[in-house]
C-alpha cells in the first residue's frame, strides 16, 4: 500500500488525487491519501480510516483517507500559508507510515514551496525535508524519469550563478554515486550507464569556452571511471538529448536544474515522474507543480501522479528483489 500526501490543498493535488484513484480502483496499485478528506469528498466516494490495513480493504469501493484537519477553509486557486502545517504534516506522517513497515513508499502531491516557506519550512523543497526526515541530510538527489529519459541535476534549486560555484568534483561524484547505486537497487540496473553533460557550449571546446570541464568535472569522471562506473562525458548539452544520443545511457547526469529537466519535460512532460534517491525509503511525486491557475476548474492531467504511482510500486517490488 503506497501513501499518497495532501500536497497544497488549493492546487490540483485533490483533483489528480480522484483521478488516480478512478484509473487505479480496479488494477492498483492502491494508495491512501493523508490528507484532509473535505478535500476529496464532493468528486469521489471518501472513506476515512484508521489504519492501512482498513485501507487496503476499501480502495476499490472509495478513496481511503487518513485524516488531517485543515487550518483555514480552502479556495481551490488561492493558496493560504495558514494549512502549510497540514502540508508539512502530511509529508512527516507518510514517511513515518513507511519507516514502520505500515505504507512500502511516499507518493507526494505538489506543495509550493513559498507557501510552507511562509509557515517556516526551511528546506527548497521536498527532497531536503525527507532527506533529514529519514536521518539521511545531505545525502538526497533528485531523478526526474519518463519512458525516453532519465536526468539527475547535480546542483537543483539555486540561481545558475550559484550553481556554478557549488559544483565541485566533489559535489559530481557523490551525486553519481548515490544515482549509479538508485539504479541498481531502484531499476535492477547492473552496471548503469552514465552520460555527463558538460557546463558550457560545447562541453568547453578543450578550455576555449570556460574550463569548469578541464578543472572540475573530467577530474570526477576519471575518479569515477577508476571505481569502475561505465561513465562518460563531458558532452556537448545541445547534443546529448537526441535519440540516438539517448540510446547510448541510462541517466544524464546534468550541471544545474533547466539543463536536465527542459528535455525530460518536453520528453515526457505527461508521464515523468521525480523521484528521490538515497533515501533508505523510496519516494516518487509527479515532475509538476500545484498549478494554481487551473485549480478547480476540472483540467488538470493525472498522468503524472499516475506514472509516479505505478512507479513507486515498481521500485517497491525491484528494491525488493534485490536484497
Amino acid at each position: 500500500m503506497l501513501v499518497l500526501t495532501q500536497g497544497d490543498p488549493a492546487g490540483i493535488g485533490p483533483e489528480i488525487t480522484v483521478k488516480a484513484w478512478e484509473a487505479l480502483r480496479e488494477t492498483g496499485p492502491s494508495f491512501v491519501f493523508l490528507g484532509d478528506p473535505t478535500l476529496l469528498d464532493a468528486a469521489a466516494p471518501v472513506r476515512v480510516v484508521g489504519t492501512i490495513a482498513e485501507a487496503r480493504n476499501v480502495f476499490q469501493d472509495a478513496i481511503p483517507v487518513l485524516p488531517l484537519s485543515l487550518a483555514a477553509p480552502v479556495t481551490p486557486g488561492m493558496p493560504d500559508s495558514r494549512n502549510a502545517g497540514s502540508v508539512i504534516e502530511s509529508i512527516t506522517q507518510a514517511v513515518r507510515l513507511v519507516q514502520k513497515g505500515q505504507a512500502s513508499a511516499v507518493v507526494t502531491n505538489p506543495i509550493s514551496k513559498d507557501v510552507v516557506k511562509q509557515a517556516g519550512f526551511t528546506h527548497p523543497g521536498h527532497t531536503g525535508y525527507l532527506a533529514e526526515l529519514c536521518g539521511v541530510p545531505g545525502q538526497d538527489v533528485m531523478m526526474l524519469a519518463g519512458p525516453s529519459l532519465r536526468v539527475v541535476p547535480v546542483t537543483v534549486h539555486v540561481a545558475l550563478r550559484k550553481a556554478i560555484e557549488q559544483l565541485t568534483p566533489e559535489l559530481i561524484i557523490r551525486t553519481a554515486r548515490t544515482t549509479v547505486d538508485g539504479l541498481k537497487r531502484n531499476f535492477g540496473l547492473s552496471n548503469p550507464r552514465v552520460a555527463v553533460a558538460g557546463l558550457n557550449p560545447h562541453a568547453g571546446e578543450g578550455g576555449l569556452m570556460g574550463r569548469e570541464e578541464l578543472e572540475c568535472i573530467i577530474p570526477a569522471i576519471r575518479t569515477l571511471q577508476a571505481e569502475g562506473v561505465a561513465i562518460t562525458g563531458p558532452l556537448p548539452p545541445d547534443t546529448m538529448f537526441t535519440p540516438e544520443a539517448r540510446a547510448r545511457y541510462d541517466v544524464a547526469l546534468c550541471m544545474y536544474h533547466d539543463q536536465g529537466l527542459i528535455p525530460l519535460k518536453t520528453l515526457d512532460m505527461a508521464e515523468g515522474v521525480n523521484i528521490t534517491l538515497g533515501l533508505p525509503i523510496i519516494r516518487t511525486s509527479p515532475d509538476h507543480g500545484t498549478a494554481f491557475d487551473i485549480a478547480g476548474t476540472g483540467k488538470a492531467d493525472a498522468h503524472s501522479l499516475l506514472a509516479a504511482l505505478r512507479l513507486a510500486a515498481t521500485l517497491v517490488e525491484n528494491r525488493r528483489n534485490a536484497s
